[in-house]
């Protein structure tokens, strides 16, 4: 096995950190980041040889752009990129507040845009990468609470789909992940906005129902398994454009494509009636 870079965005904790110990497990190294370096210092201390530690800010440009340019100078560049880090934000569309929409985009789409863009011409002058876009059930199921989440996570997928058709002749291959729920704690680190009473049998219960998941019901996923699953995706150089991951994110999605085809169909012949006469 060729031993591979990996560049991975948020792997401080949660799937982040999951998916970079299990590069390492595997023998690869990988440039771990995190907004603050020091609390890459566990993950460092696995394989020190092996873990480039880099502070990283997705909502800053430049940040972006030195942490890329400091893991292409490594080792031979960057061969898989991970866009895994990301915000959540609980609040009903009309409760969102103009700076936590802001910034949730700035991290979850435009961040993970700017770290494409940085990553590509390596990946183009040598003919060969992978990129892995860590999407979300959100980014097919919209949902009460959800909805500017969600937003960010469509975006990703469009994007996703578009830059996978794009690099495909370049040799390099992309693919977005839909996860379910995933035992991370990300909950209770959401974004949140006062609440508007009118909200309170849509989206706050929802938020109520999450916020009392204290037994991980609606997290089954093993964020280590995911890990292990795309490092093994990676070293075998096939994934699809798209992959589910968790029985609940596939239940949901599944469904959900079924009943959006069911209601197209339904409205079929109003759809067709646009053309001129």
């Amino acid at each position: 096995m060729t031993a591979r870079t990996w560049f991975i965005t948020g792997a401080s904790s949660g799937l982040g950190a999951a998916i970079a110990r299990a590069a390492l497990r595997a023998g690869h190294r990988v440039a771990a980041t995190a907004r603050d370096n020091t609390r890459l210092a566990k993950l460092t201390e696995t394989a020190p040889e092996r873990v480039l530690a880099l502070s990283m800010d997705l909502t800053a440009p430049d940040q972006i752009e030195g942490a890329i340019a400091a893991a292409e100078a490594w080792h031979g560049g960057i061969d898989v990129l991970v866009n895994n880090a990301a915000l959540g934000y609980l609040a009903a569309i009309e409760e969102g507040e103009d700076a936590k929409i802001r910034t949730l985009f700035e991290t979850n789409v435009l961040g993970a845009a700017h770290a494409i863009r940085a990553a590509l011409p390596g990946m183009r002058d040598r003919g060969r990468g992978a990129i892995i876009n860590v999407s979300s059930f959100n980014g097919v199921v919209a949902m009460p609470s959800l909805g500017y989440y969600s937003a960010t996570k469509f975006a990703l997928e469009g994007l996703t789909e578009a830059l996978a058709q794009e690099v495909a002749p370049l040799g390099i291959k992309v693919m977005a992940i839909e996860p379910g729920g995933i035992r991370t704690g990300i909950v209770e680190r959401n974004l949140r906005s006062p609440r508007i009473d009118a909200y309170a049998e849509s989206a706050h219960a929802i938020i109520d129902l999450l916020d009392n998941d204290k037994d991980f019901a609606l997290a089954p996923s093993d964020p280590d398994r995911i890990g292990e699953i795309l490092v093994g995706l990676a070293e075998a150089g096939e994934m699809p454009r798209r992959l589910i991951l968790g029985a609940d994110s596939w239940a949901g999605i599944t469904a959900a494509l079924e009943g959006r085809r069911e209601e197209y169909e339904a409205w079929r012949d109003l759809s067709h009636s646009t053309s001129f006469a």
